[in-house]
């Protein structure tokens, strides 16, 4: 299929063909295993030390009619501290239920949280996350405002990449008509709950998604924008494309980066 290429002022420079195609219905169950599967490998694991309430001199005499034996005492056959310590004389330890004793459960570090998805069914994935971002109705009911948007997908030429200050910026993402995206993705509101004690105090709308081959220039000149991303080509993943596992993102795309998509997306 062919689609139209825009310049830095917002005119049409001709058109490009694309190669993908995709004969079936996007499944949104599909994207949303990938998705998982990504935010569960970057999950970091945690877990108690394995010594955690077992350094103790604590121990059970279970045998009858010897020293210290704890038999007949008409005491919980626990693990107990023995000796001369005092009010410390059989107080019990080590037991999950004992005071200052292990846990019975406790998390652990080896946990494996990572989930499993095939690579075929994950480039397949990707396929359907990339045409979700190119229907108007997806990205328009994920909450982009694109009725200024002439075409979608929007692809605009290599001259994007050179770009290199925020302000350019601004006034490209403008001119390809998402002056009103921009409006709404710079709101931020405060999270509500313990989250603002966690490091994650501002919720932040996400906003346009530019994939180019060349990074350099255009991630210096986007990182400050609220909302805006940058991604390369080689690094484009499913969780870009539909974050929180909802598809449909907003994508500015180079004609490089179609290229190179179509490349990826062959093998």
């Amino acid at each position: 299929m062919k689609m139209h290429v825009y310049g830095l002022d917002g005119a049409s420079k001709g058109q490009i063909e694309i190669k993908l195609s995709l004969n079936e219905p996007i499944r949104q169950d599909l994207i949303q295993r990938a998705v998982e599967s990504e935010d569960s490998r970057r999950r970091q694991p945690y877990g108690t030390d394995p010594m955690a309430g077992k350094r103790t001199s604590a121990h059970y005499h279970g045998e009858r009619g010897v020293y210290m034996s704890m038999m007949n005492k008409e005491i919980a056959r626990n693990p107990r501290i023995h000796g001369n310590a005092g009010h410390l004389s059989f107080v019990a330890r080590f037991s999950p239920h004992a005071t200052k004793g292990r846990r019975a459960h406790p998390p652990k570090a080896e946990k494996v949280f990572g989930k499993k998805i095939n690579s075929k069914e994950y480039r397949k994935a990707l396929i359907h996350a990339v045409f979700a971002s190119f229907e108007r109705e997806i990205v328009s009911s994920r909450g982009h405002i694109v009725s200024e948007v002439k075409n979608l997908p929007l692809i605009v030429s290599d001259e994007m990449e050179r770009i290199g200050k925020v302000k350019d910026m601004m006034n490209f993402l403008e001119k390809m008509g998402l002056e009103k995206e921009m409006e709404r993705v710079s709101e931020k509101k405060r999270r509500a709950g313990r989250g603002k004690m966690r490091n994650r105090r501002w919720r932040q709308k996400k906003g346009p998604l530019i994939v180019a081959s060349k990074t350099e220039n255009v991630r210096r000149a986007a990182e400050n924008i609220a909302g805006v991303e940058v991604c390369d080509v080689k690094g484009l993943t499913v969780s870009l494309l539909a974050p929180g596992t909802h598809a449909g993102r907003l994508v500015v795309w180079t004609e490089s980066a179609v290229k190179g998509l179509e490349k990826r997306l062959a093998g």
